[in-house]
């Protein structure tokens, strides 16, 4: 992978990641108080939807950081390595955790008439997430058979010399 590549990646993983952590401070915190005052309906489901947002956006930053030592491993060149499974098992953790919570936020908010319907709908559609989850799945059985091979041609070059 090019360093240019490699670069503009990495600026868009810290933008994500920066603009994840506007989300959780600014946005949440601003979004707290107004909840409570304008329904009490609205104010009900106010720590279910804090709670559930933050625990998907946390997510969302544990795979981000997990893609970033991905491409520091791609960078070194070392990715048909055991050692990027670890990375790898995290994201697919955070795309699962990251559904759940959008998951929960959806079942926090479809009773009573805080909510439209359509966006209850919405969020169940996001939560639809897992199938990122189990693409990157795939893509770990791909790299478990590039590692596979990589050590037996590695195997079947020091024999060939000796």
């Amino acid at each position: 992978m090019g360093r240019l590549t490699v670069a503009a990646l990495r600026v868009v993983l810290a933008t994500m990641f920066a603009g994840a952590i506007f989300i959780q401070v600014v946005v949440l915190y601003l979004l707290t108080p107004d909840v409570s005052i304008t329904d009490p309906d609205v104010a009900m489901i106010r720590t279910p939807m804090v709670v559930l947002t933050v625990l998907a956006i946390l997510a969302g930053q544990v795979a981000v950081v997990c893609v970033w030592g991905l491409l520091t491993i791609v960078r070194q060149g070392t990715v048909f390595s055991t050692g990027a499974f670890r990375l790898v098992h995290l994201v697919i953790g955070a795309f699962a955790a990251a559904s759940l919570s959008t998951f929960g936020l959806g079942v926090a908010l479809a009773p009573g008439e805080a909510v439209a319907p359509g966006v209850v709908l919405l969020i169940g559609g996001v939560a639809v997430l897992t199938t990122v989850a189990l693409i990157v799945l795939v893509l770990k059985a791909l790299l478990q058979q590039a590692v596979a091979r990589d050590v037996e041609a590695r195997t079947l070059r020091t024999r060939s010399t000796t």
